[in-house]
């Protein structure tokens, strides 16, 4: 099913005139649950990988504040949750049976590190060209295919990604097992759940960070107008925010667009290679909305948002988490695909 963003509530640029010409087009990605074959574009679907070809590995020393855990660990996991949420229960009776809480108990647990044996990486997102308006990768490829270590890496506290762009047409033979990693954090943080995405195109504007001062005030301002007389008015109220929350960045998992700034200030990024300005290429979120985004929930989502739901949330289906619940952005150099590429939490 298609997704469908509703209008913003104010056309901004025809308030303020001088963002017309920073408008950018995003691709909002939807991914919703499903069984993705490697055909289709997806989060954390299997990936469409040649048998001839070795799957990627990462070597890094890893930083473990808890015992990591398994893929299947944290499945298993997830499953025996999500199935207990759902199913019906009398007034007072357990979430769990005791020999639940027992398994759960087995597999929260974790196991040691395998800090001495290369952790192979996950599929995070598999993204064909023709799925992805605006989308280019280098000549002669029509798919985007990224992959994580799903642990810890260096001061961001990020899963380290690795990009990897393909002629599907040259693929014959698959990769019919692919390795899976030794070690993910300790939570499965890092641990999509498949899903199938249904792209739509929204137009962006830069989030309040990267505008001029005078400019930010006029929308600070503007904002607090706007909820006048609501109680909502005070300066660290919704209205203080309308502008970031309401029309400016689509939050959820994204190509393209504009970043979304929002417990840092923006600094400059520019590739270590040529030093051009990096381009946002990919956003991978914690959520598709919350609190203080539901203006951007789909027109086709609103019933099902409000509905009971298990422990896999209407507005996390792949279930992946950054930070404390932030988002992670793949930045990529304008000149040259084979440059290094950026990621950064915001």
């Amino acid at each position: 099913m298609a997704r469908t963003t509703p209008p913003r509530p104010v056309d901004i640029a025809s308030v303020f005139p001088e963002l017309a010409p920073l408008v950018r087009q995003a691709v909002r990605l939807h991914p919703r649950p499903g069984l993705p074959t490697v055909h289709q574009s997806s989060i954390g679907g299997p990936l469409l990988w040649p048998a001839d070809e070795e799957w990627p590995v990462c070597v890094q020393e890893h930083d473990h504040w808890q015992m990591p855990s398994s893929v299947a660990d944290i499945r298993e996991q997830r499953a025996m949750l999500e199935e207990a949420w759902l199913r019906p229960r009398a007034s007072g009776e357990d979430l769990l049976t005791s020999e639940q809480r027992a398994r759960l108990a087995e597999l929260e647990a974790g196991h040691p590190e395998h800090d001495d044996e290369p952790n192979a990486l996950l599929p995070v997102a598999q993204l064909y060209i023709r799925d992805i308006p605006g989308l280019t990768g280098p000549a002669g490829t029509d798919l985007l295919q990224v992959l994580w270590c799903p642990l810890d890496h260096d001061e961001m506290c990020l899963p380290a990604a690795h990009l990897v762009w393909r002629d599907s047409g040259s693929v014959r033979d698959l990769l019919a097992d692919p390795p899976e990693p030794l070690d993910v954090d300790h939570y499965g943080l890092y641990v999509p759940e498949p899903c199938i995405v249904h792209p739509e195109v929204v137009d962006e504007y830069p989030a309040p960070h990267e505008l001029p001062r005078e400019l930010r005030e006029r929308l600070h301002d503007w904002g607090l107008s706007q909820h006048s007389g609501t109680g909502q008015e005070q300066e660290d109220g919704p209205g203080s925010a309308y502008y970031q929350y309401e029309h400016s960045v689509a939050p959820g998992w994204k190509v393209g667009g504009w970043g979304p700034w929002s417990f840092t200030d923006p600094w400059p990024m520019k590739c270590k290679a040529c030093d051009a300005e990096y381009r946002p290429l990919l956003t991978i979120s914690t959520g598709e909305w919350d609190g203080g985004s539901g203006s951007w929930i789909p027109l086709e989502d609103r019933e099902s948002s409000a509905a009971p739901f298990g422990l896999r949330e209407p507005w996390n289906p792949p279930m992946v988490q950054i930070g404390r619940g932030y988002n992670m952005q793949i930045y990529i150099c304008p000149t040259s695909f084979d440059h290094p590429h950026l990621e950064i939490m915001q």
